[in-house]
Order: C-alpha cells, then structure tokens, then sequence
C-alpha cells in the first residue's frame, strides 16, 4: 500500500482528482467525501464507510471494497473493473454507465441501485440482491448471477442478461 488513511475520520473530506492508488482506507470514515475523478486503483476500502461519498468517474479498478458501505455513494461512470464488492451495502448507489466488469458482487445488497448501462459483463452477483434495481441497458453478458435476488429489478430491450427472458421474468424480473 502506498499511503494509509487506516481507521481514520475523513468525513466530507475533497478528495477529488487525486491519484491515491493503492491507498489502505480500511475502517476508514469517508462519509460524505468527494472523491470525484479521484485514482482509487488498488486502494483498500474494506469495512469502510462511504455513504453518500461522491466516487464519480473515479478509477478503482482492482480496488478492494469488501463489506464497505457505499449506501447512496454517487459511483457514476466509476471504473470497478475487478474489483471485489463482496458482501458490499449498495443501496440506492448510483451505479449508472459504472463498469464492473468482471467485478466480484457476492453477497453484495443492490437493492434499488441505478445499475442503468451499466458494464457487469463476466461479474460476480451469487447471492447478490438486486431487489427494485434498475439493470436498464445494462449489459450483463457471462454474469452469475447464481441464488442472487432479482425481484422487482427492471429490466428492458437494451439490458444483456445471462439468462432467457422467461427465466428472468419466472425469478421475478419486470420488464419495463
């Protein structure tokens, strides 16, 4: 890791634009913090706290995010390449034209997330809750999503999914 932010207050900090790849922010509190544009790559953000953080067009490829809060984050056009969501809260993030590929989702609560064009091409979602979320446009081609809750998520003609319409529909998919 190149610096450590470890266990440390940073709420509302600007972190914007800067380069803090491979950063260790575990335990961190990064609660209404602006990292917009910010390289994130590599960093450590497990068990860290960033709801309502702004991470839009930030690059975390590879980053580390497992059990972290990002309830309400703003990751918008964020680059999530690889990167291992596991077990990670997501509810209601803004996740629209993100790229996830590849990205691993275990277990992570999506639950009315804005997944809209989002990129989740080869991702994770075993057990995922996708509940109420938005997959518009979103190209899921190669996902698993294997035992992941998938009620009420939206879907429409854009939206790449692994699996055939009917079964999506069957596991509770709207089209809409």
């Amino acid at each position: 890791m190149k610096k450590s932010y470890k266990g440390q207050s940073l709420k509302g900090q600007d972190f914007s634009n800067r380069d803090l790849s491979f950063t260790d922010f575990t335990k961190a509190d990064l609660r209404e913090s602006n990292l917009k544009g910010a390289k994130l790559m590599g960093s450590n953000f497990s068990d860290t706290e960033l709801w309502k953080a702004n991470l839009e067009g930030a690059d975390l490829r590879w980053a580390f995010l497992k059990e972290a809060d990002l309830e309400k984050a703003n990751l918008k056009e964020a680059n999530l390449e690889g990167a291992n969501l596991e077990s990670a809260y997501l509810v209601k993030a803004n996740l629209e034209s993100a790229n996830l590929e590849g990205a691993n989702l275990e277990g992570a609560d999506l639950r009315k997330a804005k997944l809209e064009g989002a990129k989740l091409e080869g991702a994770n979602l075993e057990r995922a809750d996708l509940r109420w979320a938005d997959l518009s446009g979103a190209d899921l081609k190669g996902a698993n999503l294997e035992k992941a809750f998938l009620r009420e998520a939206k879907y429409d003609d854009r939206t790449t999914l692994p699996i055939s319409e009917g079964e999506a529909q069957q596991r509770g998919m709207v089209k809409g």
